[in-house]
């Protein structure tokens, strides 16, 4: 499936912005499950130096920094991508041999087993995805949260899977709940919140069971209601997260849906948490306060 995929970030400033730097990660991932066709970033008033290149995690970063009074800037990201294939779960965990022809569900404690120092050299990438992060921190409280998906002997994806069915049904989607800023521990409380912090808690409750997990910025297709015609611009930026699963490497949840990623989701980042994979980010000289718009158009281009 393949999506036209245009992402618009606004940013009005009270007072004139003398000099601006700024980051972008907006180009989305290419990985045996979506391939980027195209990407092109517009960018008013037109940044006088501009550095492109990979980070640590593989993201693509766009650096700019506008050197001109300007009290608007204007961020707009066009993508095409298509999605190849959905990440299949392994099979549930069975005493009978399956000559290796199907990955079977690895029960936790051996994967844990496998993340307690000296790690394999196979296992060092997802090693570095149990430590606490800026903004997501183990914690014995979310230890216990986690626990009960967690029974002795039970696959790795089937306790992941009704960890992200709980987070759903235990939680309430709600827009004024949260901000960035807010911590763990007050999501936890107040059970509300928004896909960020959903992500966050998915993540969080897994490396505190000492697990590797890592945060997934993406977008998500959007359906208008029946009858209704499609808006533009009314598609969603979006956040989940993976479990590094042996045999079959990381594998999406997403707990805001309580489901599995597929074709309507398209990733564009991935990192320790939301601080790695901020869509645009930057330190402004200047402007006093500020209003940012966001509007997110993701247009299927196969027919029906």
């Amino acid at each position: 499936m393949t999506f036209a995929i245009t992402h618009q970030t606004v940013y009005e400033y009270e007072a004139p912005v003398a000099v601006s730097h700024h980051v972008a990660r907006l180009e989305p991932l290419s990985s045996p499950f979506q391939s980027c066709g195209r990407f092109e970033l517009d960018i008013l008033p037109a940044p006088g130096l501009r550095k492109v290149h990979s980070d640590y995690f593989g993201n693509r970063l766009c650096f700019f920094a506008i050197q001109e009074s300007h009290s608007r800037l204007e961020v707009t990201a066009r993508s095409l991508v298509t999605r190849h294939s959905i990440p299949t779960l392994p099979a549930p965990a069975s005493p009978v041999e399956t000559e290796g022809k199907m990955e079977t569900d690895t029960p936790w404690e051996q994967v844990l087993e496998m993340f307690r120092d000296p790690v394999s050299p196979q296992v060092v990438d997802p090693y570095q995805y149990i430590f606490d992060s800026p903004q997501v921190r183990a914690s014995m409280e979310l230890a216990d949260y986690a626990l009960p998906s967690f029974s002795g002997g039970c696959g790795l994806m089937e306790a992941v899977r009704d960890l992200n069915r709980r987070i759903f049904e235990d939680f309430k989607y709600d827009v004024k709940a949260t901000t960035v800023a807010t911590p763990l521990e007050e999501v936890l409380a107040k059970r509300r919140g928004v896909c960020q912090d959903f992500a966050h808690l998915g993540i969080a409750c897994l490396r505190s069971m000492g697990l590797p997990a890592r945060y997934v910025s993406g977008y998500l297709r959007t359906h208008p209601p029946r009858g209704k015609p499609r808006l533009v611009g009314a598609d969603a930026s979006h956040a989940w997260f993976s479990v590094f699963c042996p045999g079959s490497g990381w594998l999406d949840f997403d707990p805001t849906n309580n489901l599995q990623p597929g074709l309507e989701h398209i990733t564009v980042a991935v990192g320790r948490d939301f601080g790695d994979v901020s869509p645009v980010a930057g330190i402004v000289t200047g402007g006093g306060s500020h209003v940012v718009k966001v509007s997110v158009d993701v247009e299927p281009l196969d027919k029906p």
